[in-house]
């Protein structure tokens, strides 16, 4: 059992003052603070790969979307700071980036059916009540709409599952299993579509919302 206190108190929601809240950028950029909450660190480079964003945070995932032969990048981003640095960023790619203003709830809505060859969904959980369970309001509301058939959707609650590690499960592939599965399939993803891959990793050993050696990728494939 651990002692450290957890992302979120019981009942907190950071959601009413996020869009306006300040990007705590630290100096060196390997650090990504928003109301005192870890958003991102710069020590997960190595290991995100990905098609399409939602989050932009620190560009780890959508400054390696720009790396392949892509024709468009829609990127969804809500806080103002954030959004200043998406925006900035996207004069600089070589692709057509489409920057995206607000949170996903009210964006996601307006974006047109099977368009997306691929989608990570990666943005931070605004509240206690919905730490755990965010993705799946995205997954079983709209990502099934937006892919095209064979689209492939992938996705990261690292904050949810970095908590889950440290003192209900020590086996990544089975808390996989038993939190993710059974709402993928609820979504509309057939199980067999559904695959997983593990990479060791080291996080720093002060990072405060995830430090288990191993991470997994779920690959999500529509018919």
């Amino acid at each position: 059992m651990t002692t450290e206190q957890p992302i979120f108190t019981k009942g907190e929601d950071c959601k009413p003052g996020w869009h306006d809240a300040s990007a705590g950028y630290n100096e060196t950029d390997t650090h990504l603070e928003i109301l005192g909450k870890p958003v991102m660190e710069r020590w997960e480079t190595p290991y995100m790969h990905s098609l399409a964003t939602i989050g932009f945070g620190m560009a780890i995932a959508a400054t390696k979307v720009e790396s392949f032969p892509i024709e468009e990048h829609w990127i969804i981003e809500c806080n103002d700071g954030v959004f200043a640095r998406l925006q900035e960023w996207a004069k600089a790619q070589p692709h057509k980036v489409v920057p995206l203003k607000g949170l996903w709830e009210d964006v996601v809505p307006t974006l047109p059916d099977s368009h997306f060859d691929g989608i990570l969904y990666d943005t931070y959980p605004l509240s206690e009540e919905t730490w755990h369970t965010h993705q799946f309001d995205f997954i079983k509301g709209h990502a099934h709409r937006l892919l095209k058939s064979g689209g492939v959707l992938t996705y990261c609650n690292l904050t949810s599952w970095g908590d889950l590690l440290k003192d209900k499960y020590n086996d990544i592939d089975k808390m996989f299993q038993e939190t993710q599965m059974a709402k993928l399939v609820q979504a509309g993803f057939k199980k067999e579509k559904i695959s997983t891959t593990n990479m060791d990793i080291v996080p720093p050993s002060e990072c405060k919302y995830y430090s288990f050696g191993k991470m997994i990728t779920p690959t999500i494939l529509k018919e």
